[in-house]
């Protein structure tokens, strides 16, 4: 068996061995409870939390109370769409979104549509962007939220989310972006980009898996979905998980420091992958290179089945799609809302690369990726 190589880093990334250091103390010798006011090591906790707060609000330029804890973006999200189309409906009962959307997104606005809130599903071009002048049609006077992602998890194309936020503003909109995929990757500010509310996550940055943030602009109503304490100023109850939120402020301290020079590093790595694969006959890319993120590439290859692929290269870590649906055999919904047949968006791989990442371990991957595909189409013969 020939050496892993891990090449899905959209669907999460290994933690940051200096994000582990900063944890540690957090499991055994400041283990308190972030909520205990009345001892040392409550404040330990409590001093712990707020300092991931402030490199969190640092990272996104946020103000230091506007960023809300929870267990994930799944749980942001949800926490979001519930919370403000329930505060605000008495305004209004329209949403409006987009088709490629995270399921995160889709499957809440599914239920919100089953308690009476209307919603509209923008499409989008071949690439995956909006049409700006088509959202603005999509506006009525019922209409209290926009919630547009940042940047698409699977073919990575970005959202023009200052351009949206001036027609939100001129309508007293509000517009919330899921930002999970971009945050701590490329240049993400709340205030420049004029966003109400925003979520993203620890795992996808080099921190822990479960937990993650809420952005949410001072002045902005969301009911709480959960009840139960009084824990991150009454929105999200419950002790909090106070070395993975540690662990989580330190991977972005990190990704502030380094997420420039690591972005121009991976975007040239992804150039030489797609030079490569486009040598290939019926090889595509799934979205435009100009407005997408840097560490990564969608790829279709006609003729070719992209499961039988993925299996036929034992040693890559490569995905079709989102890992949140990579257990079903559907074509990807992202690469169906762009145009393509069900046999295109199968015969699909996402290729994500991340800080870890070697050009040995991109060159050795190009060959494999070759000889999979070259493997496959002898055998069709």
């Amino acid at each position: 068996m020939k050496k892993k190589i891990y090449l899905d880093y959209n669907s999460t990334t290994p933690t940051d061995e200096r994000v582990v250091k900063e944890m540690l103390p957090y499991f055994t010798e400041k283990f308190g409870n972030a909520s205990s006011v009345s001892h040392v090591y409550g404040w330990d906790a409590e001093e712990g939390v707020e300092l991931a707060r402030e490199r969190i609000s640092k990272l996104v330029g946020a103000k230091h109370n506007e960023i809300y804890f929870t267990s994930g973006a799944t749980e942001a999200v949800n926490t979001a769409l519930f919370g403000v189309c329930r505060a605000y409906r008495e305004k209004g009962n329209h949403i409006i979104t987009c088709q490629t959307e995270h399921k995160a997104v889709l499957d809440t606005c599914n239920q919100l549509e089953a308690e009476g809130f209307e919603v509209t599903y923008l499409p989008v071009d071949n690439s995956g962007g909006i049409d700006v002048e088509d959202m603005q049609r999509a506006i009525t006077r019922k209409t209290i939220l926009v919630c547009l992602m940042h940047a698409n998890n699977e073919i990575g194309t970005i959202h023009p989310l200052a351009k949206i936020s001036r027609i939100t503003q001129k309508q007293n909109i509000l517009l919330m972006t899921d930002a999970t995929q971009s945050v701590g990757k490329i240049p993400f500010d709340v205030t420049k980009s004029g966003v109400d509310i925003a979520t993203f996550s620890s795992h996808k940055l080099y921190g822990p898996k479960g937990v993650g943030a809420l952005f949410v602009k001072s002045g902005i109503a969301v009911d709480p979905i959960l009840y139960g304490g009084g824990q991150e100023r009454k929105l999200r109850p419950g002790t909090l998980n106070v070395p993975a939120i540690v662990g989580f402020g330190k991977a972005c301290e990190i990704c502030h420091q380094e997420m420039r020079t690591e972005a121009n590093r991976l975007g040239q790595l992804i150039e030489t992958i797609e030079d490569e694969l486009l040598d290939i006959e019926g090889v595509s890319i799934n979205a435009d290179q100009s407005i997408r993120l840097p560490h990564m590439t969608s790829v279709s290859i006609d003729g070719i089945d992209g499961s039988r692929l993925l299996r036929v290269m034992k040693n890559l870590a490569i995905s079709q799609g989102s890992a949140c649906s990579s257990n079903t055999i559907k074509p990807s919904h992202v690469l169906k809302a762009l145009g393509h047949s069900d046999e295109k968006a199968l015969a699909s791989m996402r290729i994500a690369l991340g800080r870890m990442t070697t050009r040995m371990e991109v060159i050795d991957a190009i060959k494999s990726i070759k000889r999979g595909i070259s493997q496959l189409k002898t055998s069709a013969l």
